[in-house]
């Protein structure tokens, strides 16, 4: 177990959450730009199944990844369409949207140890979940950008 402790960066103790189907996900905020609503995606041919498209962002074209396929959930259809958010994410320089449910809300993990991933994920290389944490009757499962994007360790592209 990891213990987040009063001498962890402030970065490392703060996570946003967000819903897919019924489980409940968190980034680091450090590796959120911002959130934005759901639009209107550039399909890109030949790509893995996970990615849905490219967006247009202030200049940049992100990739958008569908965070039920990629997360290895089915296919269902959100409960609220109108809560479907795109929860922009930086990591070492590459830009991502992962499509989600709905956001939640600010985790402060200050003081509350995170746990190894559940038997069975920790065998897949690229599965982004890292570990989980305790929240409120369940638990939080905590992702870890450089595997969700499947970035090499030398930091290259999200693939």
């Amino acid at each position: 177990m990891n213990a987040m402790t009063a001498g962890t960066a402030p970065e490392d103790r703060h996570w946003l959450s967000f819903r897919i189907g019924a489980q409940l996900y968190a980034a680091r905020l450090a590796d959120v730009s911002e959130v934005i609503r759901d639009d209107e995606l550039t399909p890109v041919p030949g790509a893995p199944p996970d990615l849905l498209g490219v967006r247009h962002l202030r200049g940049r074209i992100v990739p958008v990844m569908d965070g039920r396929r990629r997360l290895g959930l089915p296919a269902e259809i959100a409960v609220d369409p109108l809560a479907v958010r795109i929860v922009m994410l930086a990591h070492a320089g590459q830009p991502l949207g992962l499509k989600v449910d709905a956001v939640g809300e600010l985790i402060d993990g200050d003081g509350l140890e995170i746990a190894p991933p559940p038997p069975g994920r920790a065998s897949r290389d690229d599965d982004p979940v890292s570990g989980v944490l305790p929240w409120r009757d369940g638990f939080v499962a905590l992702l870890d950008a450089r595997r969700l994007y499947r970035l090499d360790g030398g930091g290259g592209d999200v693939a």
